[in-house]
Formats: C-alpha cells, structure tokens, sequence
C-alpha cells in the first residue's frame, strides 16, 4: 500500500497538507503522536522515528531509530524518504527530561541530554537535508519548551538544552532560508502528557504538584498535546511559506502575561 493509499484511511477530506510528505521524531507517544495524529488528518503521508513503533498512529509508518547513533539516524531517514517517495517536513520532536541544578547535576546527565536534545536534532536535520533540498515546500519545526526562555527552578540541563534548541532553530533558518527550507520551533508550556503525569504521580503531594502544574500557566490549566500539534501543523504548513526563524509559544501565556489579584482569580 503507497503512503498516498494509507493517507487516505485517516478520514481526511483533503486540504493544505495533501502530498506533504512528514517524518516526526518521537512520533510513538505524548506530543509526537499528537503531532502524527494531526498531519494525517490534514492530509499528509507521516512516518514516525522512534526507539519504537509500539504506538504509532494508525496510518503512520513507524521506524526505528536512536538519535544518539548517527548511522541509525541516516538509515532511518533513508527508510522514511523511500517510503515517503522524499521528505517535505522534519519535526524534529524527540527529546528527554532531566530535573536537577547545576550542581545536583552530573556530566553523564549533561552529556546524555544534551546528546538527545540538541545533537538528536543535528542528526536528524543532517539526514534530511538533500531530500528537504528537492522539496517544494520544505519546513523543519523543532519542538523547543518554554524553558528556552523563562527560568524554572530544578531544570539546569533541560532548559540549556532547550536554550540550545531555540538557537540552533535561528542558526538553521538563517543557513538554509536560501535553499528553501523554513526552520521554526515550537515553545509548549507544561503539557499534559503520560511523561508529566507520572511526575505528578511521584511526587511527594501529588495534588500539590498538579496544583502548581496547573497554576505555572496563565489558563490555570496545562497545555494539552493537540494544541501544540496544531501549532506545529500551522509551522510546517505550505500555507505559511513566510513563516521561518520563528519560536511560537503554546504555554497558556506562561512566557508572556503576569496576572494578579481578580484577573488571576478569573482565569480558565
């Protein structure tokens, strides 16, 4: 079955996306499979790239591949683009969490995040470079967090890999602008993910943590995986062609609005 074939069984009537051609890194679970779910529904042929197919959208084709293995990387790409018939959008989505501070934090901890997050990227793009060259409509979209920009305590190496993140996404954009090639990055607040659900669970008060959770974001709710997807599509769509070097929060206006006193009281 071609991918246009599989496309057409995810019950999209056509539109922006028809003939888009996706690859989503960490296309298996939370975000990423939202990010999955919703380019097939705007008619685009996906293929995830992940440690594992075990859960893969329906309609997707799932490949496997570790982003810390440079060779693994290229093949899995290389998989992705014969099914594909080439590659029109990299959403570069993969990534891990790490609490601590500085000093808490080890150099294993920097160097096993930071090869993930930032280098995940760097390998991923890398392979995807000649096919996102032959495409028409050619974006890359990075998912970044808004600790790229907002300092949150207990999160040293994440958020200087994030940072790294919205950095790489500007450097990338300004490099292949002139090949055609759209790089954005999408900044999401606290997500309600299986991934921060488990934390809540962990903690020692759990409805303290969710409490907070929940209050770190101007709604008064955490940001569900649909809505950054939406926010990525809007990225990597061939309707947005002057869209580039651009970091689109979807924190419920964590980054932008300080409320107080009746406003905070009234939100949500």
């Amino acid at each position: 079955m071609s991918a246009v074939d599989r496309t057409s069984q995810t019950g999209s009537a056509g539109g922006e996306f028809d003939g888009i051609r996706a690859v989503v890194t960490g296309g298996a679970a939370g975000i990423g499979a939202a990010i999955v779910t919703a380019l097939l529904r705007r008619g685009a042929a996906v293929v995830s790239l992940d440690r594992t197919t075990d859960g893969v959208p329906e309609g997707a084709l799932g490949v496997v591949g570790d982003l810390r293995d440079d060779a693994a990387v290229r093949a899995a790409v290389a998989q992705a683009a014969d099914h594909l018939g080439g590659i029109d959008v990299l959403v570069n989505n993969a990534g891990i969490g790490a609490r601590g501070t500085v000093e808490e934090s080890t150099d294993e901890d920097w160097l096993r995040v930071l090869d993930v997050n930032v280098l995940g990227i760097a390998r991923a793009t890398r392979a995807a470079l000649p096919h996102l060259r032959a495409s028409a409509h050619a974006a890359v979209v990075n998912t970044c967090s808004i600790a790229a920009w907002a300092g949150l305590p207990d999160r040293a190496v994440y958020a200087t890999s994030k940072g790294a993140v919205q950095a790489l996404t500007l450097a990338m954009a300004a490099d292949h602008v002139g090949d055609g090639i759209r790089v954005n990055c999408v900044n999401p607040g606290t997500v309600d993910t299986q991934m921060a659900r488990g934390h809540i669970a962990s903690a020692a008060d759990p409805a303290a943590e969710l409490a907070a959770m929940e209050a770190r974001q101007a709604t008064g709710r955490m940001v569900t995986p649909d809505e950054v997807a939406h926010a990525v599509c809007y990225l990597a769509s061939p309707l947005a062609t002057s869209t580039t070097g651009t970091a689109l929060a979807v924190d419920g206006g964590m980054h932008g609005l300080r409320l107080r006193g009746a406003a905070a009281s009234q939100r949500g």
